[in-house]
């Protein structure tokens, strides 16, 4: 795998935990410098603290006018280079109760927020020698699943806007590209199969199975597992990769 660029500087959003800390980390491992972004002070801080990043900044990447504030801040202490756009959220209901306000905040968090902090990055980004754009996005984003439509709908969106803007970057040093996780082992998976075992009084071993069973490897993801694929996108061997959904769901796409 080739290596990252010199003083590379990378941005993760939603980079406190689960497959942001993780990419934080293999980017850290890798030679970049890196500022992990997220809404939780304390736990941007711990994962500086405990090497996974150099700094934090704290900004809602919903909220357009702090992220760009945060944005701003980070790269004048130095240029950004690399944008992981990680923060999401996901919450899960029946289409038929999926009201106007559910769609409005999948959209506000896993799509508006990737689009804030691509508009804020990409002027800098464009005067670079060096420039990489990834959104984490999900199999969601590739395929359809039951009782999630709104998060389901709003990560489809995100790889639309990766193929588009990375058909309009084609021509400068930026390649866009999406990773697409299957079921990860992380935080936000656990509310998901703690959520399953409240609703159909499964244990959580069977609730974890049901979520296993969509990837054919019969396991769920490892954060590390993307964190590796999004680090080969940010490499120099991989310019000429651009506009791709890239599964990492053990054959499930």
């Amino acid at each position: 795998m080739s290596g990252l660029p010199r003083s590379s500087h990378a941005l993760v959003t939603g980079g406190g935990r689960g497959i942001g800390r993780a990419i934080a980390a293999a980017l850290t491992g890798a030679g970049a410098t890196v500022t992990v972004l997220g809404r939780n002070a304390a736990t941007l801080e711990e994962a500086v603290s405990a090497g996974a990043a150099h700094f934090a900044a704290v900004a809602d990447v919903s909220d357009e006018v702090a992220l760009r504030a945060a944005i701003t801040k980070a790269a004048e202490r130095q240029p950004i280079d690399i944008l992981i756009a990680n923060a999401g959220s996901a919450e899960s209901a029946p289409f038929a109760k999926s009201d106007a306000a559910l769609f409005a905040r999948m959209m506000d968090v896993n799509f508006m927020g990737v689009v804030h902090a691509v508009r804020a990055v990409l002027p800098g980004m464009k005067d670079r020698p060096y420039g990489r754009v990834v959104a984490i996005a999900s199999t969601a984003g590739l395929k359809g699943y039951a009782y999630v439509s709104a998060y389901t709908a709003a990560k489809h969106a995100v790889v639309g806007l990766v193929r588009s803007l990375a058909l309009e970057m084609a021509s400068t040093n930026i390649t866009v590209n999406a990773v697409c996780p299957g079921f990860t082992d992380t935080d936000l998976v656990a509310d998901s199969i703690e959520t399953i075992v409240k609703k159909t009084g499964r244990s959580r071993e069977q609730a974890i199975t049901d979520l296993a069973r969509h990837n054919p490897q019969g396991r769920l993801v490892t954060p590390q597992e993307v964190a590796d694929a999004v680090l080969w996108l940010c490499g120099d061997g991989a310019g000429a990769i651009t506009g791709q959904a890239i599964a990492v769901a053990g054959g499930e796409i």
